[in-house]
């Protein structure tokens, strides 16, 4: 049996706007022009969205769990739920090493095991070269959206997500 078609995603900055400092209150958590049509199309062509976020906010003690996962619902209510799974690193290196945190891979290692994930098949899909680095370390191709980092010769690039949609992964 050959594994399953996933599109990962970072969150700030791919599906809310990146503001420069912690998003994990509602009323600063602004959704993206075109995500929710982008996360629709994904869905319509067979892909499972899971999204992988380093949330470092929870180790300093700005915010909790909870903070992040009321964001996450409201994601998903304003998207049409179409999200699959949330894997979130709340460590930071100030307090503790982790293998979760971005650049490291475990978190897209731990999604695709329970999703049974063909990296093959599969994108990542981040505002930073720490999500493209994870996503090589576990064989999936990654795209750099957004001007927050200059991309790698060979790494594809696009504005959005709704661009990496319709001229990456859809083509």
């Amino acid at each position: 049996m050959t594994g399953r078609k996933c599109i990962f995603l970072d969150r700030d900055g791919v599906l809310n706007e990146e503001r420069g400092e912690y998003t994990y209150k509602l009323n600063d958590f602004n959704i993206l022009n075109g995500v929710p049509d982008a996360l629709k199309m994904l869905k319509e062509n067979g892909y499972l969205l899971i999204v992988i976020t380093n949330q470092a906010g929870i180790a300093k003690g700005l915010y909790s769990a909870e903070d992040v996962m009321n964001c996450h619902n409201y994601l998903q209510g304003q998207t049409g739920s179409f999200i699959d799974d949330l894997y979130y690193c709340p460590h930071h290196p100030i307090t503790t090493q982790s293998l979760l945190r971005k650049p490291d891979s475990l978190m897209l290692e731990k999604a695709m095991a329970k999703w049974n994930i063909d990296p093959n098949a599969s994108f990542m899909v981040g505002d930073s070269k720490r999500d493209i680095e994870a996503a090589e370390r576990v064989g999936v191709k990654g795209i750099l959206i957004g001007d927050k980092e200059s991309p790698e010769k060979e790494t594809p690039h696009e504005e959005n997500l709704w661009g990496a949609v319709q001229n990456i992964i859809l083509i």
